[in-house]
């Protein structure tokens, strides 16, 4: 790893911890020894970078410090390929054109030396079956930002149809459907919808009043029950 990338690697790790990295952490992560890693600090604190921190407590990077926009390595470019490619292969007709258009935007303006990892991808995703006309998720998506109930007419896997007023809590992609995880009023409880088997939707004025935060953790906490109540949990 040339000497540069490993700079911006080092701010890179600082800036997804909440809690100081210690200097073996980092030298882990970038496969160097604990003394390179205790220079290239140093001579990112000399290039004042705003880390804070010692040898044997660990490092933090200020809160407020930014770097300049897009100043992107190339696997993280290839992070971006990849989940632009399994996007646009598996979600609706408008998140699809949303991910090009993202891939679009930043191939105009990384390094010269960077757009041949977009423009001629050593990564790539299997291409999924035909599946016909694909259930356009915008109106979910957009009922989970805005706080938004939804009406469905419902056929579960034992093709029994139902009427549930649900709030939408995410929306989670498989490798041929998506999947609503939503709080059903009629059970009292959070259930999971294949969209595929949703026969009516109808997004509803109707607000659940619940932040989508607040709602996610609720969900959060009831998934991590079900996990530990599994057998060989």
């Amino acid at each position: 790893m040339r000497r540069a990338d490993r700079l911006f690697q080092i701010i890179q790790v600082l800036r997804r911890s909440t809690r100081p990295v210690t200097a073996a952490a980092l030298a882990e992560e970038l496969e160097v020894s604990k003394r390179t890693v205790y220079r290239d600090v140093a001579d990112l604190i000399g290039q004042r970078v705003p880390i804070a921190g010692e040898a044997g407590f660990g490092y933090v990077l200020d809160a407020g410090y930014d770097m300049p926009p897009l100043m992107l390595n190339a696997d993280e470019v290839e992070a971006i390929v990849l989940g632009v490619q399994w996007v646009a292969d598996r979600s609706d007709k408008a998140l699809s054109t949303a991910a090009r258009d993202v891939l679009a935007k930043i191939a105009a303006v990384i390094p010269e030396h960077l757009r041949p990892v977009i423009e001629v991808p050593s990564v790539g995703v299997k291409p999924t079956e035909s599946r016909g006309e694909r259930f356009d998720t915008t109106p979910i998506r957009m009922a989970i930002r805005n706080g938004n109930k939804l009406r469905l007419r419902y056929l579960d896997a034992t093709e029994k149809v139902s009427e549930r007023t649900v709030w939408p809590v995410v929306l989670g992609y498989a490798e041929a459907s998506s999947l609503l995880v939503a709080w059903c009023e009629l059970r009292q409880d959070f259930r999971h919808f294949r969209t595929d088997r949703v026969l009516v939707m109808e997004v509803l004025d109707e607000q659940h009043g619940w932040s989508h935060a607040r709602l996610r953790r609720r969900w959060e906490t009831w998934r991590a029950k079900v996990d530990r109540a599994l057998p060989g949990a």
